[in-house]
């Protein structure tokens, strides 16, 4: 049966000059417009496919994905402010409602037109697709069944005193501490992190860096780059301010000197008192 709000893999039943009928299961037959049918397409096929109630509350199904689905936490734009609540800019044609009830009366400032604001995609009491920007009913603080260097999606939220506020696989709260921050953090840019350490409180930490020596990796092909653009010499050394490796590369001096071992030890680059140089082989 399809299920509002996701994507779905659906049964195209038959074609016309109007679209695409396809199989909902209880929910009956669910048109897909003539437009998104794509090419080739025959009866019985599965087509991978976002269902939604459009404009006059019928269910419909696009190709088109929407910037996220039921269950997700997302960034969206503010596109009008009516008595009903605000109207989301989710990348289709009817936009999402997110109604005054599910904004909390501190929020109400931030119901602005033309800015963004951080919301989870719900079923509102009708079934249809709706918004709520009361994150902390559905996000948690605590979190079990994670390890440590797992990766995680994250989605940016709110400085604190500590550091960042982030969700955590649209499911929970984590914090990324201000020592772990290098190069810039707005507030709904979307990261891939990893779980740094599993507190006794079950609150996540998150480090935007993979846990011990693979973070090397992705550094050191930084710095090889960095190299290649440079004529093949850098004055730069693992002894170097923390300041100017930063400025360089946006990582920690720890992290740089973890990536230039690496690169040492595989005989890509040569360490000399004023800086380091790509090596022949590298």
């Amino acid at each position: 049966m399809a299920t509002p709000g996701i994507v779905n893999d659906l049964t195209l039943l038959r074609i016309s000059a109007q679209g695409a009928m396809l199989d909902g299961g209880e929910l009956g037959e669910i048109p897909l417009p003539s437009g998104q049918v794509p090419a080739g397409t025959e009866p019985g096929q599965l087509l991978k496919v976002f269902v939604y109630h459009d404009a006059a509350d019928c269910l419909v199904a696009t190709t088109r994905l929407p910037k996220a689905q039921v269950g997700e936490v997302a960034y969206l734009k503010i596109v009008a402010v009516k008595d009903a609540g605000a109207f989301l800019d989710w990348g289709l044609p009817k936009d999402l409602l997110l109604s005054w009830r599910e904004v909390r009366r501190d929020q109400k400032h931030l119901i602005v037109e033309g800015k963004k604001i951080l919301v989870m995609l719900i079923q509102d009491q009708d079934g249809r697709e709706a918004a709520s920007a009361r994150l902390n009913d559905f996000l948690t603080d605590e979190a079990d069944g994670f390890w440590p260097g797992e990766k995680v999606s994250l989605l940016v939220s709110d400085p604190t005193d500590l550091g960042m506020r982030v969700v955590v696989n649209h499911r929970h709260w984590g914090l990324i501490h201000s020592n772990e921050i290098f190069g810039t953090l707005r507030r709904g840019d979307a990261r891939e992190g990893y779980i740094k350490a599993l507190r006794p409180d079950h609150k996540l930490n998150i480090s935007l860096m993979p846990p011990g020596h693979a973070k090397a990796d992705p550094i050191a092909q930084e710095i090889l780059k960095a190299l290649e653009r440079r004529g093949g010499f850098l004055a730069v050394t693992d002894k170097s301010d923390p300041k100017a490796i930063y400025d360089l590369f946006g990582v920690s001096k720890k992290a740089f000197k973890l990536a230039l071992g690496s690169l040492y030890k595989n005989r890509q680059i040569t360490i000399e008192n004023e800086g380091i140089r790509l090596s022949r082989k590298g």
